[in-house]
């Protein structure tokens, strides 16, 4: 279950990313909370980086395929309740309820309830053996597992959580040998929404504000239409400027040291990024998630066990969607929504759940060299 000889086989190249991106980060809280009440951030990031290394390790260390077996059913079950607590007991801040309070920690539920659905949804295809997925057999009891999460998320609301169950799903259904024209419906349904919304927005207004929750549609509305309401595009159009102020090297900061960019250490932190550190910095941050999606595909093809591949191509697909959805919301091009950028935000629930994903990636890189034999595994 456990062994310590393993650890000469974690993945180095790994490693040296994720230290490099917290570093970075941590470099980032810093400057974003510099001569404010929240100054000194930077180093609970460094804390909590330190405190969160144990699980990760400890998980690095672990049989992955432990978690996959009648275990993943419970922790699923585990992450329902903790959703469903919320509800009732959650923490209500700026107008949602998504955190429980543990002593002095905040959890978020939502965060941990991401990894759990990918390790149910990894056990549930790999048991196809990489056989082609039949709706009734494979895509209905997919769709439920990811439909609960969804929609207990979207309740709260939490829009931004919801799309990265999206986009894990996405990921996980094409790895999963899904049949082409499948996702290709898919994808041709979540286009058409987009589209009802977008023609509903200049053809009927009046029904799509029925529709659609009050924070959305101010959202929309500030995405697709930034003059009709300066208030509610003020977030984004800082971004962009100060982004734009950063050049190639970056900036003196005016932007955010003056208070311009809300949740500038969390959500909004690639702004300081943009504008302190320029295209420069930029380009390193990018080249590093690179790096590191590289060795996920690398680690996801070396593994002899498919649920193995399942499981690292899931956690990968949500990476790649907080990234590209976090940095593409602060250029403009996506709509505002509220992703944290991973590794480089603040905020406890989010670096513990993505330093979970590395510890479990790391676990089928340790044990790519295990003998399969059968339903049996040899080590």
């Amino acid at each position: 279950m456990f062994n310590i000889r393993l650890i000469s086989k974690l993945d180095k190249s790994t490693l040296m990313v994720l230290v490099c991106l917290v570093s970075i980060g941590t470099v980032a809280i810093y400057r974003a909370t510099e001569g404010t009440h929240l100054e000194g951030l930077h180093i609970s990031n460094i804390v909590l980086f330190v405190a969160f290394c144990i699980p990760m390790l400890i998980l690095s260390l672990m049989d992955y395929r432990i978690l996959l077996g009648r275990l993943s059913y419970v922790l699923y079950g585990i992450g329902i309740v903790m959703l469903v607590l919320v509800r009732f007991a959650g923490e209500n801040i700026n107008g949602a309820s998504r955190w429980l309070n543990i002593g002095h920690f905040q959890l978020q539920p939502s965060e941990l309830a991401k990894i759990f659905t990918i390790l149910l949804i990894a056990h549930l295809l790999g048991q196809r053996k990489g056989r082609k997925l039949q709706v009734i057999q494979d895509l209905l009891p997919v769709g439920l597992v990811f439909a609960i999460p969804f929609i207990l998320i979207m309740q709260q609301p939490d829009l931004g959580t919801s799309l990265v169950f999206v986009g894990i799903l996405l990921s996980m259904l094409w790895i999963g040998n899904i049949r082409s024209w499948y996702m290709i419906l898919f994808i041709s349904i979540v286009i058409l929404i987009i589209g009802m919304v977008l023609w509903l927005y200049y053809a009927n207004f009046e029904l799509l504000s029925k529709i659609v929750e009050p924070h959305q549609m101010a959202r929309i509305q500030a995405f697709l239409d930034p003059t009709n309401d300066p208030d509610k595009s003020w977030h984004v159009k800082n971004a962009m400027k100060a982004i734009g102020t950063g050049g190639l090297s970056g900036s003196d900061g005016v932007y955010v040291r003056r208070g311009f960019i809300p949740y500038v250490y969390s959500d909004s932190i690639y702004v300081v990024i943009g504008e302190e550190f320029g295209f420069i910095g930029s380009a390193v941050l990018l080249l590093l998630y690179l790096l590191l999606m590289y060795r996920m595909i690398h680690i996801s093809m070396e593994s002899k066990e498919l649920s193995g591949t399942y499981l690292v191509i899931g956690l990968m697909g949500m990476l790649v969607f907080q990234v590209s959805v976090n940095i593409g919301m602060h250029i403009g091009i996506l709509p505002l929504t509220g992703i944290s950028l991973p590794f480089i935000s603040y905020g406890g629930s989010s670096l513990l759940t993505n330093m979970i994903a590395v510890g479990l990636i790391l676990s089928v890189h340790a044990h790519r060299d295990d003998v399969v034999l059968g339903d049996s595994v040899t080590i």
